[in-house]
């Protein structure tokens, strides 16, 4: 068959397929799977899934992609599926389930990581030969797989999406697992931003920065609030006083957003221009 000519769409028995064994993805939405299967017992299939069949002599078929309207259908009753049949090695059928995946943003971080490490050992690939692949740079495909060392409490809280990668590659900073275990409840149990993170794990690595933006932030006295409060009633606008201490030194800032906005301030402050 050359490429001019369509792929010719076939109707499998389900019991003759199985998952891809490279799938890289292990957490499917529940939800959006029994929508899916709704569908599919209402309308079938659209769309056929791409198999390939690993021993020619035997029936015996391994998904490529669509392992969720796969799993629907099954869910659904069907006994069958169309499916498009491509000749594929061990090789090419890894790197399609990866992309395929990554190109639709539907892993978790520790699957994405897995898939990563799942390239460059089976394929014996570098890192920087993954990124050229998948169209990371070598760093993101480095921090990701950095996710691989944390505790499997920590991983499990990721998958649920309780953690965020930014939240979990801080915690990395830790060397003790004990230490990113506590640290990661308590970022659950108090909705700690990645930033509040940075600054337990490394408390002194941003202290000097810290301190110059304490230093610049007014301080936020009754006096200082009710001048603000004045100010922005008197003007329609909103006020912002600036400076470490306002009341000794500083700056009065008016935000506007458009001209007209702009010469309403002029005329509230009496600014006028002659022709």
């Amino acid at each position: 068959m050359t490429n001019s000519q369509p792929e010719l769409v076939v109707e499998i028995p389900l019991d003759q397929v199985r998952p891809n064994p490279y799938q890289p993805r292990r957490i499917f939405d529940q939800a959006a799977l029994s929508d899916l299967t709704a569908s599919i017992q209402q309308n079938g299939v659209f769309q056929p899934i791409i198999v390939r069949q690993p021993d020619l002599a035997l029936d015996r078929y391994e998904i490529i992609a669509g392992e969720r309207r796969f799993r629907a259908s099954q869910a659904a009753g069907k006994t069958t599926i169309p499916a498009v049949v491509r000749q594929l090695d061990d090789r090419k059928m890894m790197e399609i389930a990866v992309v395929e995946n990554l190109q639709r943003e539907n892993l978790t971080p520790l699957e994405e990581a897995q898939s990563y490490h799942n390239l460059m050992e089976k394929l014996s690939l570098t890192q920087q030969e993954v990124a050229a692949l998948v169209g990371k740079s070598r760093s993101y495909i480095a921090n990701s797989l950095r996710l691989l060392s944390l505790p499997d409490s920590v991983k499990v809280m990721v998958n649920r999406q309780q953690l965020s990668m930014g939240q979990a590659r801080t915690l990395l900073g830790l060397k003790n697992s004990r230490e990113i275990i506590a640290l990661a409840t308590r970022a659950v149990e108090e909705s700690l931003t990645v930033r509040q993170l940075e600054q337990i794990v490394n408390p002194n690595q941003r202290t000097k920065g810290d301190r110059q933006r304490l230093k610049s932030r007014p301080k936020e006295t009754p006096f200082v609030r009710e001048i603000t409060n004045q100010l922005a009633t008197q003007l329609g606008s909103g006020v912002k006083l600036t400076g470490a201490d306002p009341l000794t030194k500083g700056a009065i800032m008016l935000p506007y957003h458009s001209p007209q906005e702009l010469n309403r301030l002029l005329t509230q402050l009496g600014v006028t221009f002659e022709d």
